[in-house]
């Protein structure tokens, strides 16, 4: 017999050294390569440096474009060349009939090697890349040859055809057309409007005035006035022009710094997401290496504990082993919760779903918890909806919910105190599960502590017995998989009650 007994511990003593059967171990996608958060932010701040350059003064009166302007006066110059051409012929033929053909020639040939030498130096203009110095250099040559533009006009105007009602009309509107056509193309450079227009209002003006009669003072003030309108024409234009680029400056900055704030936010949420799956694969490293030494701590405690190879020498040390178990069950228990709470926040963790009873399930908590309850002095109550429909879901899952929120009622209630249990339908359509207890309760303000992985409510009772504070935020995540709402109400010295609403979609039929 003892031979037997022998040969039996021998082979429990083999099994207890063999290594643990290597649990499953959650396997974490690779990271996926990333362009540099660095770079990116470089860029962006780079952006955002130009846009504020672009909103510093160079000018020394407000904020100012003059790159902007320039390019925009060169274009509207390109745009409008055809019809400066066509207003130049027609002025030239219509000279040519009225007084001499020849003059009109060629102030009509030298107009237009005027115009396009304009044209050609936009285009040059157009066709470099922009700098400060090129800008001061190519707003001075346009400005000059404004100037000559303007010259030329006056030329032929200030010898009319004649001095009566006619030649003062004509006078008149062809000074007009031109200031008008002037004013807008040079609106972007005001200087190079008034270069342009302000040598035709002066000689037709002059012109007017040494006529000597009222009619021809009237016609020069009235011509004074008309420069003075489209000189404001043209300054209005410049600064709706100037408000645009601002406009677009502050939205490209705006932009970028925004950009540059996305680029901040996507480097931290690499960060956080590395750190994550950093944390997510040492814990399930660590619970593989710990469980397989646990496994042989719990199967020689339980050895010694039962007195397999005959009663020890000294009775305590029954009682040390029977702690050792207890302890290595409590450690195994709190690393399956982390790995749990792991695998739920890393989304690995897959419901193996099918149609469960909800009541069968908790009833077998009940059964399972009940003799805890009694040791403690507590009384258990059900209260079941008959017939109740079975539930679409994980019932390793339901089970593990059932199991911590009966636990925690258990382990918070005084002696004396009750629990309760209801399934029921819920008037949604959906099932509820609830716990009620009348234990030591918890305050409004530490309801979302007692919620986080790893929160501990301070009070009397919680210090006595001691938990990792994983049993609550499990269930709700594992409530949240399967699409439902997890309730918690509670209040000081008078209890606490847990409510987990299971939508209709998983009410099978």
């Amino acid at each position: 017999m003892q031979k037997a007994r022998a040969v039996r511990g021998q082979d429990l003593c083999c099994l207890m050294s063999n290594p643990a059967e290597k649990p499953e171990v959650v396997q974490l996608p690779a990271e996926a390569p990333l362009t540099s958060p660095v770079n990116t932010r470089r860029v962006a701040a780079q952006r955002v440096r130009e846009a504020r350059d672009r909103l510093t003064s160079s000018s020394g009166t407000r904020p100012a474009f003059d790159t902007e302007l320039l390019r925009q006066y060169a274009q509207t110059r390109v745009s409008a060349s055809f019809v400066v051409m066509l207003l130049v012929v027609a002025t030239g033929v219509l000279f040519g009939l009225w007084k001499a053909a020849v003059p009109a020639t060629v102030w009509t040939v030298g107009m237009l090697c005027i115009h396009a030498a304009i044209i050609r130096n936009c285009r040059r203009f157009l066709g470099e890349q922009p700098s400060r110095a090129a800008t001061r250099r190519w707003q001075t040559r346009f400005v000059l040859l404004d100037l000559l533009y303007g010259l030329s006009w006056t030329a032929i105007l200030l010898h009319p055809a004649g001095l009566d009602t006619v030649s003062n009309t004509m006078m008149m509107f062809l000074m007009l057309l031109v200031i008008a056509v002037s004013s807008m193309l040079a609106a972007t450079l005001p200087i190079a409007a008034m270069a342009a227009t302000a040598p035709v209002t002066a000689a037709i003006a002059l012109n007017f005035v040494l006529g000597g009669t009222f009619d021809n003072y009237a016609l020069a003030l009235l011509a004074v006035a008309a420069e003075a309108y489209f000189a404001l024409l043209a300054h209005q234009l410049h600064s709706t022009t100037l408000a645009t680029l601002e406009a677009r400056a502050e939205k490209d900055a705006l932009i970028g710094e925004l950009e540059q704030a996305k680029a901040i936010s996507d480097e931290a949420r690499h960060r956080a997401e590395s750190a994550n799956v950093a944390k997510s694969r040492f814990l399930a490293q660590m619970s593989h290496e710990l469980r397989t030494p646990l496994n042989a701590i719990l199967g020689f405690s339980e050895v010694m504990k039962s007195e397999i190879f005959g009663a020890h020498t000294v009775p305590v040390y029954k009682e040390y082993s029977a702690d050792i178990h207890n302890s290595g069950v409590h450690l195994l228990n709190l690393i399956n919760e982390i790995l749990d709470l792991s695998r739920i926040e890393s989304g690995h963790y897959e419901l193996n779903e099918e149609a469960v009873s909800l009541t069968q399930i908790v009833e077998d908590c009940h059964h399972l918890l009940n003799l805890r309850a009694k040791h403690r002095g507590l009384a258990i109550h059900e209260s079941f909806e008959p017939e109740l429909p079975r539930l679409w879901g994980d019932e390793r899952a339901v089970r593990q919910i059932c199991l911590n929120l009966l636990s925690n009622a258990i382990k918070f209630t005084p002696e004396g105190g009750r629990v309760t249990l209801l399934a029921m339908l819920d008037p949604g359509g959906g099932l509820r599960l609830e716990v009620r207890d009348t234990g030591v309760g918890v305050a409004a303000a530490d309801i979302p502590k007692a919620m986080e992985p790893f929160g501990q409510v301070n009070n009397a009772l919680t210090r006595r017995h001691q938990g990792a504070g994983l049993g609550l935020p499990i269930s709700r995540a594992l409530v949240e998989l399967h699409r439902g709402r997890f309730l918690f109400a509670s209040e000081p010295g008078v209890g606490t009650i847990v409510t987990v609403l299971l939508p209709a979609d998983r009410v099978a039929a």
